[in-house]
């Protein structure tokens, strides 16, 4: 069936900062195009579209981000300013950085326009289509909140003049709390016609609060939603020759922007994926040098999953070990280790032995460290798991990463006198 599909830049407010609403008269009013069936679910759809298409996508610029602020990826081309300021880091990386600025200011589009879903969801009479499209909107609200503090240090919740900025944790209990809203009807989620339909909700919704359990440090909850999860099932944001995948199209096919970095996937040598890792063949081209990347990238039309098996399955290893239950986190680790390609519905494997390290917490916490890095390679969540694990900060000897915290783009500064002043680094 044909996909219905408003572009909500044509309405909304594309926000340079978070504070002003730029309505373009000559467009579709917000009443006409959450007025009806088709605006609602066509907004919806939209949300997918901002999330995953294009160079302004966060899809784009968190894995662009993240890879080379954490040294999963190299330059091809120093033409591409803004990719290279962040390989780079440090004080290089401008206030005026494209991809930080689109992070910044596409999450926050994204968030607002996702309440927007929310506030005229009564527009939709029939339930199962009414609990689809909330938990569709949900998705893409906690997902652009969880997004923005993973790369900065404080994010505003609410939408207006000067707004003020919330503290990491006040987010990251948000995103909790809407998503926790969802369960309820998580049961009715079964779609509706013209709504996109590759993303599994319920599952989506699960996996998503295991991770955000994850971060705000609730072990418990964050071993009870992974456990939640159905590991054969795909949750993924598809994409077309008309919507091509946004790393695929702009860098890996052509080429032109970034590439891996080499067969340690920017991990330093005490943590490299061993020759025998089966995931080095998944993500990069095997016997290509430099390194070229394969996995979810060599394709316009490859789907993105929204979450990985292999994340949820380390995020309780990593609960269990915090929790100081070593040898049921040793349990979950080898779960990983010895997974193979055949058994994992993305077809990720790394055909290894079960762990045989010390049995420390230290030694266990940088073993799931590792396999994170591993399993999850341009995932974009190896800068939140490099501050977590407390690996060497930017600035420090050996540093594993070259930024702490990205800098507040000055779309946003400029309009907002609430902006806190940037991290040192």
């Amino acid at each position: 069936m044909k996909k219905i599909f408003i572009p909500i830049v044509a309405f909304a407010s594309l926000l340079v900062s978070c504070n002003e609403d730029f309505v373009d008269p000559t467009k579709p009013s917000q009443e006409l195009v959450f007025g009806s069936r088709e605006g609602i679910i066509g907004a919806a759809n939209g949300l997918q579209q901002l999330w995953s298409v294009d160079r302004t996508s966060p899809v784009y610029n968190t894995i662009t981000g993240n890879g080379f602020t954490t040294k999963e990826l190299r330059l091809i081309n120093a033409g591409n300013v803004d990719e290279g300021e962040l390989s780079v880091g440090g004080d290089v990386l401008s206030t005026k950085n494209a991809v930080v600025n689109n992070l910044w200011s596409q999450c926050l589009v994204i968030k607002s326009e996702s309440q927007k879903v929310i506030d005229h969801i009564d527009v939709l009479t029939a339930e199962n289509e009414r609990a689809s499209v909330l938990v569709h909107a949900t998705i893409f609200k906690a997902m652009a909140l969880t997004t923005l503090v993973q790369y900065f240090q404080s994010v505003p919740l609410k939408t207006g003049k000067n707004a003020t900025f919330d503290s990491r944790t006040d987010v990251l209990n948000e995103a909790i709390k809407i998503l926790k809203a969802t369960e309820p009807i998580l049961d009715k989620t079964t779609g509706a016609p013209g709504l996109v339909s590759t993303i599994n909700y319920k599952n989506t919704v699960y996996a998503l609060l295991a991770r955000t359990y994850l971060m705000i440090g609730d072990y418990d909850n964050a071993i009870a939603y992974a456990g939640k999860v159905d590991l054969a099932t795909k949750s993924v944001f598809a994409f077309d020759q008309i919507s091509p995948n946004p790393i695929a199209y702009i860098s890996i096919t052509t080429n032109n922007v970034f590439q891996p970095v080499d067969l340690t996937l920017g991990l330093p040598a005490a943590l490299a994926p061993a020759n025998t890792d089966g995931r080095l063949n998944f993500y990069i081209k095997p016997g290509s040098n430099p390194t070229l990347a394969t996995g979810f990238f060599d394709s316009n039309i490859k789907p993105i999953p929204a979450y990985l098996p292999g994340e949820m399955t380390l995020i309780v290893a990593e609960s269990y070990a915090r929790k100081d239950n070593l040898p049921q986190a040793v349990i979950e680790l080898n779960k990983v280790l010895t997974k193979t390609a055949a058994t994992d519905t993305y077809g990720i494997g790394a055909n290894l032995a079960p762990y045989t390290g010390a049995l420390t917490k230290p030694a266990i916490l940088t073993e799931i460290y590792r396999n994170r890095c591993i399993e999850m390679y341009m995932s974009s969540l190896k800068f939140e798991d490099s501050r977590r694990f407390d690996r060497p900060a930017a600035g420090t000897a050996g540093a594993e990463r070259n930024r702490n915290w990205y800098p507040y783009p000055d779309s946003e500064r400029n309009n907002n006198t609430n902006t806190p002043a940037d991290p040192k680094i």
